[in-house]
């Protein structure tokens, strides 16, 4: 993506500069810190994406409250979907890799995990929001502390004694070997899994967003202010934009069913029986 980005780049950028509107402003990583709106001044401020993310969590919350506060035998229509969100996550992720004991076990945080990507996610597609509320390291760095203490959890909670001496020093290794292999699974293992967590959603929301806004930016561009046959490019910018919409609602999807499979692996390799 970020191959794609710096192409459509190169693309644009000697059209702008040959036509004489002058008025195209590509996107820039400023988008992500813009300035604050409530609490000005104090510890509290709070800017546009901030406020994006408290209205998702409310609007999550209530709507899982709304969907279960009357659960019944027979399911109404909130019920239904609400059963339905809630099953693809134990079906396809929690019992799938962890077995129904532990995948009921850890379903709450693998669920709320998920949900909390994908309608953060999602975000970056929703008029007037514009923005993946997850864009800013922020929330993907939170969330992989929280994936990495579960998993930390979980294993101390399997094995008290023998889970970082499992983790560090594998059966079966010639004692001389460890000396390579221990500084390797304490970083692999303690280090790199949060990081590429933190990383891989984040670069996926920032760079969909950059690409959206310089489609988005280049189509009005063309459209309203370039001259002559210029205009013609607007059609293919729409078009391009267009794509990348639906393509950033596939990649907020599957990053959110990532972040929460990875979660689970990683728990799994902590209730290995080796551990």
């Amino acid at each position: 993506r970020k191959a794609l980005f710096a192409n459509a780049m190169n693309l644009v950028a000697p059209l702008v500069a040959a036509s004489e509107g002058g008025g195209f402003h590509p996107p820039s990583i400023d988008e992500f810190f813009p300035e604050g709106i409530l609490f000005v001044g104090t510890p509290f401020e709070m800017n546009r994406i901030m406020i994006i993310r408290v209205i998702l969590t409310v609007l999550l919350v209530l709507l899982f409250w709304l969907g279960t506060r009357r659960m019944q035998v027979v399911p109404g229509r909130g019920q239904s979907l609400a059963e339905m969100a809630l099953d693809f996550v134990r079906v396809n992720i929690a019992e799938d890799l962890l077995g129904k004991k532990d995948g009921r076990r850890f379903l709450p945080i693998l669920t709320a995990i998920f949900f909390m990507v994908l309608a953060f996610n999602l975000t970056g597609v929703v008029p007037f929001f514009n923005i993946a509320a997850s864009s800013v390291i922020g929330v993907p760095l939170v969330l992989a502390i929280v994936s990495y203490i579960t998993f930390i959890y979980a294993g101390i909670r399997k094995s008290p004694a023998k889970f970082f001496k499992n983790s560090l020093f594998p059966s079966g290794v010639p004692w001389p070997v460890y000396f390579i292999v221990t500084p390797i699974e304490l970083i692999s293992t303690f280090v790199i899994r949060p990081v590429t967590l933190t990383l891989r959603l984040l670069m996926n929301m920032v760079v969909g967003h950059l690409l959206l806004v310089l489609f988005f930016a280049a189509t009005q561009f063309f459209l309203f202010e370039a001259d002559g046959f210029m205009k013609l490019f607007g059609v293919g910018t729409l078009a391009f934009g267009f794509a990348f919409t639906l393509f950033e609602i596939l990649v907020a999807v599957l990053q959110a069913y990532v972040f929460a499979l990875l979660t689970a692996v990683y728990i799994q390799l902590a209730l290995a029986e080796e551990h």
